[in-house]
């Protein structure tokens, strides 16, 4: 298989993700001339993208002269169009070079997906909902006893960060080191999360990180319907407080959660979801990285997503 049948079927496959545009990054114009096998020719290719826009920096080669000469259609340079790909940090990925990606500048480009909305149900208890900020919420989740978790946890973990934050991380439940410390993501995935964080330039510091559950399940075991329906206000309330531009839900209970779904983790990442109108992605939790390291890189993407819906987002 050529070049040319290799690039036709990697574009195919990322416009079947819903990507609509590709941002070329770090490669040299000699040698997309040659993946497009347009070097030399005065054609334009029959496999040649509909649309190629670049993020060269200032100085560096006019794509669009090229291709143009090359015979390939390109849009026109549009206003205010800032470079937004960036390169991850954490292990195994930061490596990896130049990777195409996509820049989805607005809102109506993102590929949509599941939409949580209130209804008619109490979404959150009367006292729950008279909680006017992060640190009361804080202080009621550890004195609380609406599920029988907090018998067999050493400490309740609310969560922590900026009451201002623009992202929220949600995780599923503490485990064994965040019910020591009481706080949330801390050890080896704590360690990865911070890394993940940092690669889109945000620190822990910056965001505000807590779990569906506040209190560890015996064991690590799943989270029980129950405990989940007893905890669950509080993170409302808490997203109702923060109101962040964007949701970043780690691991499949977190986002099956959130999203009231069964829908399997692979089918939920690459989609813009809306909880209670709040923009959501869903990516893999950092335990499970550190499990599989093969996943790091769709977490990078799925970071990638989130970070493009910060800075598209209307400045307060």
């Amino acid at each position: 298989m050529d070049a040319k049948d290799l690039l036709r079927r990697y574009l195919e496959q990322r416009r079947e993700l819903g990507e609509s545009e590709l941002v070329l990054d770090g490669l040299h114009v000699e040698d997309v001339m040659r993946l497009l096998g347009a070097a030399g020719k005065s054609g334009a290719p029959s496999q040649a993208p509909r649309s190629i826009r670049e993020t060269a920096p200032s100085g560096a080669h006019d794509w669009r002269t090229s291709l143009r000469d090359a015979g390939v259609t390109v849009d026109p340079p549009m206003k205010n169009d800032a470079p937004v790909s960036r390169r991850m940090a954490f292990p195994d990925v930061a490596s990896q070079a130049s990777t195409p990606a996509v820049e989805i500048p607005h809102d109506t480009a993102f590929k949509k997906g599941i939409i949580v909305t209130a209804n008619e149900a109490e979404l959150i208890p009367g006292a729950i909902e008279k909680l006017r900020s992060l640190d009361e919420i804080a202080e009621a989740v550890r004195k609380c006893t609406r599920c029988d978790l907090y018998k067999t946890a050493t400490k309740a973990v609310p969560g922590e960060g900026d009451p201002k934050a623009e992202l929220v991380c949600v995780g599923e439940a503490p485990g064994a080191r965040e019910d020591e410390t009481g706080r949330p993501f801390v050890g080896q995935a704590g360690q990865l999360l911070t890394k993940i964080l940092a690669a889109i330039d945000l620190t822990r510091e910056q965001v505000f990180i807590c779990n569906v559950l506040k209190h560890r399940p015996p064991g690590n075991r799943n989270p029980l319907p129950e405990e989940v329906e007893a905890c669950s206000p509080y993170l409302i309330r808490q997203l109702e407080l923060i109101n962040p531009k964007v949701i970043v839900a780690f691991g499949t209970f977190a986002a099956q959660t959130l999203l009231q779904t069964k829908t399997p983790l692979g089918q939920l990442r690459g989609l813009v979801h809306r909880y209670h109108g709040i923009p959501l992605i869903v990516t893999y939790h950092p335990a499970a990285l550190l499990r599989n390291p093969a996943w790091k890189r769709p977490t990078w993407e799925d970071v990638k997503l989130a970070r493009r819906i910060l800075d598209s987002a209307p400045r307060s």
